[in-house]
C-alpha cells in the first residue's frame, strides 16, 4: 500500500515543523507550504497528495479562498487547522467542502487519529454500496452515481457531491422513511462522534437540499424530524 501524502500549509514556521514532525512520526511522508502559491506549486509536482492540512490565516488568499480553489482541481481530504473559533468560519469552511475544523491549540493525538481516519474513508473511497444497483440509485426523476457521486437533476443538470454530502444522502438512501440522529449522520460522514454545538451534519442537509431546490417538484426530499433527526421521505425506483 503506497504511503499517504500529506500537505502541510501554514506561514507560521514552528507550527509547520511540529506538523510536519508529528506527522512523520505516524508514517507518512509530509510536504510543507507557506501560502497559497506555494500550495498550488506543491500540488502541480505532487499528484500523489492524499490529505491538505491548513490554516485559515495566511498572508495572501486566505485558507478559505483557497479551499475552493483547491475543490475546484483536486479531490482530496481538507481538514482545517487554525486559531480562528467562530461558527462564521467554520460554517463556510464546511459549506466549502472541508472535511473537518481543528482549533488551535489541539491535541495532536486527536489530530493524528482525525488525519488517519479521514485518509482511510478516502482511500476506500467512503462509497458504501449496501443497495444492490448497476451504479446509480434513481429517485423522484434524480439519480446519483455511487461511482462518480454525481447527482443528476430531472432536467440533466449534474454535480458531483463533496464526500460529506454524498455519505449523509447515500445513509438516507439506503432507508427512505428512516430517521437518522445527527449522531449517527456524523458519524457516518466524518467518522467521528458529535461535538458540542457542532453544526456539520445541519450544513451538510442545507447543501444537499439547496441542490433539491432546483426542481420545485422534488423540493422537499429530505424532511426535518425536531428533536430526532433527518430523514428521506422520496421514492426509490426500483
Amino acid at each position: 500500500m503506497q504511503t499517504p501524502v500529506i500537505l502541510i500549509v501554514e506561514d507560521e514556521d514552528v507550527t509547520r515543523l511540529n506538523l510536519v514532525s508529528l506527522f512523520e512520526a505516524e508514517g507518512y511522508k509530509v510536504i510543507e507550504a507557506i501560502d497559497g502559491d506555494d500550495m498550488h506549486d506543491k500540488l502541480t509536482n505532487n499528484d500523489d497528495v492524499n490529505l491538505v492540512v491548513m490554516d485559515i490565516n495566511l498572508p495572501g488568499k486566505n485558507g478559505l479562498i483557497l479551499a475552493r480553489e483547491l475543490r475546484q482541481k483536486r479531490n482530496v481530504g481538507l481538514i482545517f487547522l487554525t486559531g480562528r473559533d467562530n461558527d462564521v468560519d467554520r460554517i463556510l469552511g464546511l459549506e466549502i467542502g472541508a472535511d473537518d475544523y481543528i482549533t488551535k491549540p489541539f491535541n495532536p493525538r486527536e489530530l493524528t487519529i482525525r488525519a488517519r481516519n479521514l485518509l482511510s474513508r478516502t482511500a476506500l473511497g467512503g462509497e458504501e454500496t449496501s443497495l444492490e444497483t448497476n451504479g446509480v440509485i434513481t429517485f423522484n426523476g434524480w439519480e446519483l452515481d455511487e461511482n462518480s457521486r454525481c447527482l443528476t437533476s430531472p432536467n440533466g443538470d449534474a454535480k458531483r457531491l463533496p464526500k460529506g454530502e454524498y455519505r449523509a444522502l447515500r445513509l438516507m438512501l439506503d432507508s427512505p422513511g428512516r430517521i437518522f440522529s445527527r449522531e449517527q449522520l456524523i458519524k457516518h460522514m466524518t467518522g467521528r462522534e458529535l461535538r458540542a454545538n457542532d453544526r456539520t451534519v445541519d450544513v451538510t442537509i442545507r447543501r444537499i437540499r439547496k441542490h433539491f431546490e432546483s426542481d420545485n417538484s422534488t423540493s422537499e426530499l429530505i424532511s426535518t424530524i425536531h428533536g430526532e433527526g433527518y430523514r428521506f421521505i422520496g421514492k426509490i425506483d426500483s
